[in-house]
Formats: C-alpha cells, sequence, structure tokens
C-alpha cells in the first residue's frame, strides 16, 4: 500500500514538474541517428543539467538565485549522486560502459560574468566538474554582463571546466542557411582555438533548436556531440548529437524538481518521427509524433505525455507510441515530454523539442 501511495504522490509531483518543464524546454532524435550504444542497458545513463546566469535577479528566466544554487550544489554532494565530466559520460554511454547510478553532469550556456563570479567559486570549492558552452560573439565585443578572453582563460585552465562551442553569435541557426551555419561554426571554433589553444569537441545548439541540414553540419565540423535545451535523461539510444539537458532557472530551480530530474532515467527509444524538428511548411505543423520503446519496461499503459502546444492524442500499438494533435504548433519552440514511472519513485524521461517558423505558425 506504501508503494502505491509513493506512486501516487510522486506522480503528482511529476505532473506539477512536466507542467513547468514544457516552458523550459524539450527534444528529439532524429532518423539516422548514431545512437550511443543501443545494446547497453536502459538504466544507464545520465542527467544533464543546464544553467545560465547566477544571481542576476533582473533575468529570471535565464538565472537562478544563488541559494538555490547552493542548494542544488549541497544536494549533488549528499552522497546519492555521481558528478561527472561531460566528455566522460558522452565516451561512456558511446563505448557501452556502464555509469554510476545517478550519474549527472553540470553544463553552463553562455560565458555570462556572474558564471565567472559567481558559480565558478562555488563549483571549485565544491570539487564538481562542470562543461560552459561559449559563444564567442559577446566577448569579442566586450559586451556587458558577459565574462572577457582573460577570465575565460582563467577558467579553462582549471581542470574542473570543460569549454564547449555555443556558435559565434547564438544565433537562430536551424533557419540559417548552410554556408552560414558553417561560418558560425567555424567562427567560434577559430577564436577559441586561438584564445584559449584548442577547439572544443562539444556543441551546444543556441536555444536548443536543431535542424537536420544543421545537425549535420555540426557532425560534418567533427564534434564528437551535441546537446539541445530539452528534457530527458540521455541514454543508450540517445541521438548522440542532439542530447538532451534539464533546464533549471529561478521559477523552476526549486528543490522539488531538482531532486525530481536529478533521479530520472532514460526511456529508451527509437524510430522517432518526424526526422526533423524544425517546422518550415505549414503542411508539416502539426507533426505526426511518433517513436518505439526499445527495452522491457513492463507495462507502458502507465506511460504518459504532454505537450506545450496542447493535450495531444495518445495511440499505442505494443511498444509503438504516435501521438497527435487537434491544432498546429504556434512559431517558435514547442516541446513534448512522455514519462514513465520506474522503480523506487524514479521517472524514465524522454523529451522533444521543435522548432515552428512563423511562416508555418498558424
Amino acid at each position: 500500500m506504501q508503494k502505491v501511495h509513493d506512486l501516487q504522490t510522486s506522480g503528482r509531483r511529476l505532473l506539477f514538474v512536466l507542467a513547468t518543464t514544457l516552458s523550459l524546454g524539450a527534444a528529439p532524435a532524429t532518423a539516422e541517428q548514431p545512437s550511443l550504444h543501443a545494446a547497453a542497458d536502459p538504466d544507464n545513463g545520465a542527467a544533464i543539467l543546464m544553467y545560465h546566469r547566477f544571481g542576476e535577479d533582473s533575468l529570471p528566466t535565464t538565472s537562478v538565485r544563488l541559494e538555490q544554487f547552493e542548494a542544488h550544489l549541497a544536494e549533488l554532494g549528499s552522497g546519492r549522486y555521481r558528478v561527472l565530466p561531460l566528455p566522460e559520460i558522452v565516451a561512456r554511454l558511446h563505448s557501452g560502459e556502464a555509469l554510476p547510478d545517478r550519474a549527472v553532469a553540470i553544463t553552463i550556456d553562455d560565458a555570462a560574468l556572474s558564471v565567472y563570479s559567481e558559480a565558478w567559486p562555488r563549483l571549485k570549492a565544491a570539487g564538481l566538474p562542470f562543461t560552459l558552452f561559449v559563444s564567442t560573439e559577446p566577448l569579442d565585443l566586450s559586451l556587458g554582463g558577459y565574462m572577457s578572453w582573460e577570465q575565460l582563460r582563467e577558467m579553462a585552465a582549471d581542470p574542473l571546466v570543460t569549454v564547449g562551442n555555443h556558435g559565434h553569435s547564438h544565433a537562430h541557426m536551424a533557419w540559417q542557411d548552410a554556408a552560414a551555419q558553417h561560418s558560425e561554426l567555424e567562427q567560434a571554433a577559430a577564436r577559441l582555438q586561438t584564445e584559449l589553444g584548442s577547439a572544443p569537441t562539444l556543441f551546444a545548439y543556441p536555444y536548443g533548436e536543431m535542424s537536420l541540414a544543421l545537425r549535420q553540419n555540426v557532425i560534418g565540423s567533427n564534434f564528437a556531440a551535441a546537446f539541445g535545451q530539452h528534457s530527458g535523461a540521455a541514454g543508450a539510444t540517445s541521438d548522440r548529437f542532439f542530447l538532451p539537458r534539464f533546464p533549471l532557472n529561478e521559477a523552476y530551480g526549486d528543490m522539488e524538481r531538482f531532486r525530481l530530474v536529478a533521479n530520472t532515467l532514460p526511456l529508451p527509444v527509437d524510430g522517432i518521427t518526424p526526422a526533423d524538428t524544425a517546422i518550415a511548411e505549414p503542411a508539416q505543423n502539426p507533426p505526426n509524433f511518433g517513436f518505439t520503446v526499445t527495452a522491457s519496461l513492463g507495462n507502458l499503459d502507465a506511460l504518459q505525455c504532454f505537450a506545450s502546444a496542447g493535450a495531444p492524442e495518445m495511440m499505442r500499438l505494443g511498444e509503438r507510441i504516435e501521438l497527435r494533435f487537434a491544432t498546429d504548433f504556434p512559431a517558435g519552440r514547442a516541446r513534448i515530454n512522455c514519462t514513465l514511472p520506474a522503480e523506487g519513485g524514479r521517472w524514465r524521461w524522454f523529451g522533444t523539442q521543435f522548432v515552428v517558423s512563423k511562416r508555418a505558425a498558424p
């Protein structure tokens, strides 16, 4: 009876978290996806956390309060989790090597000054590794609120810090042509090579917006992996060039949500349709979204899917899940999150994010 009560309680918590997550981000794999290691244990995965700014109260949608961040670090240091460098998590999943239970990675986007002044000292004191994805143009322009190249070089010398590529100008790259996408990637790589002495092997899509054409450009630029801004645990069948991360900010950085996402397990899926998450034409909107659960996880009747664009109709044929939407997705980013209860009050989580052009929107 206690297990039923625990599941009901955690289910109510998840419904709240999903509602907030749909306003933050989520993202799908694609056709011809290079999964990390399809034959691996379906429980083998990691929760990848994403931050932007710290203690910047005027920007609550991208910042966490310092007391929130300190509580997150205390939780991660409680002994329940293993915080690992992001490159190690990618490499171990790609090779099929087991990760420790509750493996976590910390990532930060955009190189805001508060990363240098507030986050880095706290992470260093806690001995926790993290990856910083840098858009290089704000540093070149010495924009206010961003760190300098000298400060970034100081951080990059810390063995706890990995620097990643986030494009040059933080553009909406999914809608750029191939030449502009290539320029964004190469300019950032060249500036980081010049200033830091090496070009990053990890990439994060600005705004988490991915298209098949952009993804191919990222692969062609010899990155080892790429990351969105969508919710879900990274696992064996995840697309290595669109890996999920759980966004955290002031409104959605409470400890209940933090513990829930840090404890998630992968929901292993493949056969994800449509292949392209960029909706450019009205005929593509709304998408007929579907996927196949690839592992024997017991009864899938408890699987639930939620969407920021309206409640979908969910149809199931064996392990195949299809979602249909009654209305078109609005312009911008639209999210879908699918979850399944797991042992110990934990949840398996797969999310997707679409990006919709103004032309395709109602």
